[in-house]
């Protein structure tokens, strides 16, 4: 974990945060609480009370005059700033900081953050484009994972388990790897994923089936180590599909969704709710599968389509350095 100090960390987005209302977040080992006051401004502090260690998460927000607010022990009602001061009883005199804010990078509704170290790759502008052309349609898929966030990288850029992992969701025969443009720490990859044909009783049983092309067309457009972008285009809709990856911990990772859409036709409205859960099942196979994998064993074998876990596994190793091979074709 410590090879990937300084990347940027998407934390949430703004709809996932309730005013006056606590969040608890973990990144690279630490615990923190953030929460969004009256004003709408985010604020996060490390999780354990300086007094005994509690779980400020666990305690509450208290709105003060001015539209800002505090967060409250829950043990004894100690209530910290956004600058993590307190005033102790029996004083009238606020305390110096006693604990420090995790520093925020606020873009529009996005919450980003370097976990305290020094930015070694920027923040990419992907995200304020999507948000000013789409329509947010909501977050889904969102879990902690009991795994290390490497394992984690490499299965959600293993281009040959669509076949495995999601085969009754889409009945993938097959994957073909189209083209593969590697530009260090962004990198896109054009799928091709012929589909088995649904037998009458599958379509009866899900009549969904009908609209799904006989082969899927996929450009994933991955960004190092912290996102990987599916770029969907239909007849009704345009859709951008935008998974997350965070380090909670050395064994822990969390994972969600933010889902963006640009309808072609009044129907894609109506699809809203189904591409939301249907991208939370996706989520809960992956989480599933990694849950079933022995750690650190070797790998004795190696199958076609894997360039994109190569890619994971180079700048994995060399980070914050973008080194060769090139991984185009």
């Amino acid at each position: 974990m410590k090879q990937l100090q300084g990347a940027p960390w998407l934390l949430a987005h703004r709809s996932m945060l309730k005013p006056n209302q606590l969040l608890k977040i973990s990144l690279l080992g630490q615990d923190y609480v953030m929460w969004q006051d009256g004003h709408g401004k985010i604020s996060a502090l490390p999780n354990a009370c300086p007094h005994m260690g509690a779980m400020l998460s666990e305690g509450w927000c208290v709105a003060q005059p001015d539209g800002s607010s505090a967060v409250t022990c829950p043990f004894h009602a100690l209530e910290f700033n956004a600058s993590g001061c307190t005033v102790l009883p029996g004083s009238n005199k606020q305390t110096k900081s006693l604990l420090q804010p995790l520093e925020l990078i606020i873009q529009g509704d996005f919450i980003w953050s370097y976990g305290g170290y020094d930015p070694k790759i920027p923040i990419p502008s992907i995200m304020n484009e999507i948000a000013a052309e789409y329509e947010f349609i909501g977050v889904t898929g969102e879990r902690s994972i009991g795994t290390d966030l490497l394992s984690l990288l490499l299965n959600m850029h293993d281009y040959n388990h669509q076949n495995g992992t999601h085969r009754e969701l889409f009945e993938i025969e097959a994957v073909q790897v189209k083209r593969f443009i590697d530009e260090g720490f962004h990198s896109h990859a054009y799928l091709s994923q012929p589909r088995k044909q649904p037998s009458f009783r599958e379509i009866l049983k899900n009549p969904a089936q009908l609209a799904m092309p006989k082969v899927l067309e996929a450009h994933l457009e991955n960004f190092f180590p912290f996102m990987g972008l599916l770029h969907g285009e239909d007849k009704l809709l345009s859709l951008k599909e935008c998974h997350f990856y965070l380090p909670e911990a050395e064994r822990q990772s969390r994972v969600f969704v933010l889902m963006y859409m640009k309808a072609h036709s009044p129907i894609a409205h109506l699809l809203k709710r189904n591409l939301l859960k249907l991208i939370d099942v996706v989520v809960d196979q992956d989480a599933k599968i990694l849950s079933k994998i022995y750690a650190d064993t070797p790998q004795r074998i190696k199958l076609n389509n894997e360039v994109g876990m190569d890619w994971v596994r180079r700048n994995f190793e060399s980070f914050p350095a973008v080194v060769e091979p090139n991984l185009s074709r």
